[in-house]
């Protein structure tokens, strides 16, 4: 095996990405207040083609060396908007047709791997939204009581949370791995 050089992975400018079609799908950072973290979700959001990014309350925004050392670029080609509140990127969502999921360790969640999307809308066209709170304190109850429904990854350690940075890069995996392979089954 030989390691793939840069060019030889054809990837995107930031021009044909922001033409390229997206993943019917926005993340909502809740006050994530470090701007790592923020960056890391830019650069797992551009990975997987990714709607948006909401930037909700503390949640720093680009341009910031903070959050360029992590997202190396995907600030940049990713969409973005700032809200006051996630409150208020939850009533906009819910205008705008999105089912909202929070991503929080809830009575009645559902475990990640037995998401079902709606399988009564073409994968790629389905709106769906996944919110992350904070670092220690995680989303909000306000936010949860607004959302559609919650989603929780399982754990099996002594630890029941994972980095925020983490948590979305599986989450978005996830939702990433289910709607192209459904959209390719459908084609």
């Amino acid at each position: 095996m030989r390691k793939l050089k840069t060019i030889e992975m054809n990837r995107l400018s930031v021009e044909e990405f922001k033409e390229a079609r997206k993943l019917p799908l926005i993340v909502v950072l809740d006050d994530v207040r470090s701007l790592y973290n923020v960056g890391s979700v830019f650069r797992s959001a551009d990975a997987f083609r990714v709607e948006a990014i909401y930037l909700c309350g503390i949640t720093a925004t680009p341009p910031h060396p903070e959050i360029h050392k992590t997202a190396l670029g995907g600030e940049d080609s990713v969409d973005w908007r700032y809200f006051e509140t996630a409150e208020e990127a939850v009533e906009q969502l819910h205008r705008d047709g999105y089912f909202v999921y929070s991503i929080e360790q809830v009575q009645g969640s559902t475990k990640l791997q037995d998401l079902k999307l709606n399988a009564s809308q073409s994968p790629m066209t389905s709106q769906t939204a996944i919110i992350f709170g904070n670092e220690v304190k995680g989303v909000k109850q306000s936010v949860v009581d607004m959302s559609d429904g919650c989603l929780e990854i399982p754990q099996f350690g002594t630890k029941h949370s994972l980095n925020v940075s983490v948590t979305a890069g599986i989450v978005i995996w996830e939702f990433a791995r289910r709607l192209l392979t459904d959209n390719a089954a459908s084609e």
